[in-house]
């Protein structure tokens, strides 16, 4: 049993989708955010530069009573790899969590994966879903546009500029014959209506956000570190840059823009 909080951080505001599932598959737990939205995005950066930026970006967190940290970032995860940048609280990425439940749901043995440049180039998904299972095909496309329209709010179902891009990344994918899709990027869920309808049925689309929260509450459950609060969560958010831009663009991650604290931060 611990009150302390669940810390998450990410490039952007993407991890806010790793938030919105923590809130809803662990109700009671608090959590805090940072978004290193200055900096954003690091997907196109050397992973000399990733790795400076995920230590301060888990030391930042580490100012702060947290139990756990989740890097809902798949760039960072990619980078980090089985590496661990904390030794005395558990500590997940996103791309083992995806990759496993991957693994458990394609049928056909096809998996896609869409991330930044860094993570495509990482191949972090394909060394972890042939770990699990050396069987599977994996198609990976890097989709460099999609995080900045997504942070500029380009979200839209039917918003021809994000579908346009959206599709010439995805026809690939499509064309491989995928029945599993694993939006390696927190971002992506945002347009996951876009992704459906070009992707089209039978292919199931899985959060990397999301999978980690999941896995967050495995890892909480076998160390006894989850609260025994019946009392509704409180989220703090932190975020380098402008916090009105945050509370603009956070309505398309969060049901409620306004949960929680929000606060600017310098890292």
């Amino acid at each position: 049993m611990n009150h302390d909080a669940i810390g998450v951080f990410d490039s952007g505001l993407g991890g806010l989708t790793a938030v919105k599932a923590l809130n809803e598959i662990l109700p009671n737990e608090n959590i805090i955010f940072f978004g290193d939205t200055a900096r954003v995005p690091y997907g196109t950066r050397s992973r000399q530069t990733i790795l400076r930026y995920t230590k301060e970006d888990v030391a930042f967190l580490r100012r702060h009573p947290v139990k756990m940290i989740i890097a809902a970032c798949g760039t960072v995860s990619s980078m980090l790899g089985a590496d661990s940048p904390v030794e005395d609280i558990p500590f997940t990425g996103v791309v083992y969590p995806a990759a496993n439940r991957a693994a458990e749901v394609t049928k056909n043995g096809r998996v896609g994966v869409i991330g930044t440049p860094a993570t495509i180039q990482s191949s972090s998904y394909e060394t972890a879903l042939h770990n699990i299972n050396a069987g599977i095909d994996v198609t990976a496309m890097p989709c460099p546009l999609l995080v900045h329209l997504v942070e500029y709010g380009y979200t839209d179902r039917n918003n021809q500029i994000t579908r346009l891009a959206a599709e010439e990344y995805l026809t690939p994918i499509r064309n491989a014959g995928v029945d599993t899709l694993i939006m390696g990027c927190t971002h992506y869920p945002i347009i996951k209506d876009i992704i459906a309808d070009i992707m089209g049925e039978g292919v199931t689309l899985l959060s990397a956000g999301e999978e980690a929260a999941r896995y967050a509450k495995i890892c909480l459950e076998e160390q006894d570190l989850l609260t025994d609060s019946t009392q509704q969560g409180h989220n703090i958010y932190y975020v380098s840059d402008s916090v009105s831009s945050f509370r603009e663009n956070a309505k398309n991650f969060l049901a409620d823009a306004a949960h929680g604290q929000v606060f600017s931060s310098r890292i």
